[in-house]
């Protein structure tokens, strides 16, 4: 177990209390989930040892030992980020959040070496802006160390040592350590992109919704750069989805357990399973985006076994009972001056002639929905990144 030379007093806001952060005393964190999934995520979470599971709004409450919470980061396809309380209170001003906020044993979690970033959100406060929270915040954090050793530790906001996460509610503040270390949505496959890219947790729900299992082929014949079928191939092959990710922010906390980390990453990789040929293929009319798509599948075990084409999804041959699962594109990504609509009606044309079987379509513009020419079996609203979309299910007979 890694020491960090902790004092006794990890928080030290008053004489008589008790000297643990608030997860430590609790063994509890709150993962954060896009809005529609927290059910999806409470299963999830149960399914990775999880207890005590609370779904709440954009998040769910659960319990969890070490090693549940190191596979929690490592594992999960639909977390965001997974936050431990260090201190909550009653915080009616600025003054007071600083106040509070730099009584806190820092040193406990970041030295003066390392560099540290600041997450935010204010509502239904007296404190109003969440930058200027954060600012006060990251004040407290410097002044701190300025305090007891004369330097202040630096703030990067793209690559920290450490996420900090600050939420206050209703005049109630919670400071939180980020055991994720930044967004779990960045799996570190999409190294090139193309314009409007769908978000790695977005693509991961659809596949779940889609219950795929590896029983028929599964097509993109839409695939951009590759994000749906990347998050096909780690869901069949059981690839973690922090599998490319360099560090966590768990790390950092001052009981990390580096060997009982490794011992729940190896047992998680010892999982991963071959992809058949033929399984997971994808095409895009684009030249630009079938390099990207590629490019992106080949940095995880077994995406070289990922057929992509550079074709127009009217040139492709389907495999006998495929499932079709795309993000057919819009805006941005159509470049067409009469928007999306006939787009989306000449591909519910296609899929009423070439499709024996289910599509799964993710509409960036839920009334695309009425353009497809099919009747849905269902629609389920669905968050990309903070804009409002539906993803479709539709079966041809």
């Amino acid at each position: 177990m890694r020491s960090k030379g902790i004092s006794l007093t990890a928080i030290s806001v008053s004489a008589d209390q008790d000297p643990m952060f608030t997860y430590q005393k609790t063994n509890r964190y709150f993962a954060q989930i896009a809005r529609g999934l927290e059910k999806y995520g409470a299963e999830e979470l149960a399914a990775l040892g999880c207890r005590e599971i609370t779904p709440k709004f954009m998040g769910v409450y659960f319990d969890a030992d070490p090693a549940t919470l190191y596979r929690v980061n490592y594992m999960s396809r639909l977390c965001t980020r997974v936050l431990a309380q260090l201190l909550t209170f009653d915080c009616h001003s600025t003054k007071y959040l600083y106040k509070t906020a730099r009584k806190i044993d820092w040193h406990g979690l970041l030295s003066e070496k390392q560099t540290f970033a600041i997450n935010a959100s204010v509502t239904g406060s007296h404190i109003k802006h969440s930058q200027y929270a954060a600012l006060c915040l990251k004040d407290a954090i410097a002044d701190h160390f300025r305090d007891r050793c004369g330097i202040r530790p630096d703030v990067d906001t793209e690559n920290p040592d450490v996420w900090f996460h600050l939420r206050i509610e209703r005049n109630r503040a919670i400071i939180s350590l980020d055991t994720s270390g930044g967004s779990l949505h960045r799996r570190g496959y999409r190294q090139m992109s193309v314009e409007a890219p769908m978000q790695e947790t977005v693509a991961a729900a659809i596949i779940r919704f889609s219950k795929w299992d590896g029983s028929v082929p599964l097509v993109d014949p839409l695939c951009g750069s590759g994000t749906i079928l990347a998050e096909a191939l780690m869901h069949y092959c059981h690839i973690p989805a922090g599998f490319l990710r360099k560090k966590f922010g768990f790390e950092m906390m001052p009981e990390f357990d580096r060997e009982l980390w490794h011992r729940v990453r190896a047992e998680a990789n010892g999982r991963i399973q071959r992809l058949p040929a033929g399984l997971l293929a994808g095409s895009d009319s684009s030249a630009e985006a079938v390099k990207a798509a590629q490019h992106n599948c080949r940095l995880l075990p077994h995406g070289d076994s990922i057929s992509i084409k550079n074709k127009r999804y009217q040139e492709i041959t389907l495999p006998r009972s495929a499932v079709i699962v795309t993000n057919p594109p819009y805006g941005i990504r159509l470049k067409q001056k009469e928007g999306a609509e006939p787009f989306i009606r000449e591909l519910g044309d296609f899929l009423k002639r070439k499709v024996r079987g289910s599509a799964y379509l993710y509409l960036g513009k839920p009334e695309l929905a009425k353009e497809i020419g099919l009747r849905p079996v269902w629609e389920k609203p669905l968050m990309n990144g903070g804009l409002e979309g539906v993803l479709v299910k539709v079966d041809i007979a």
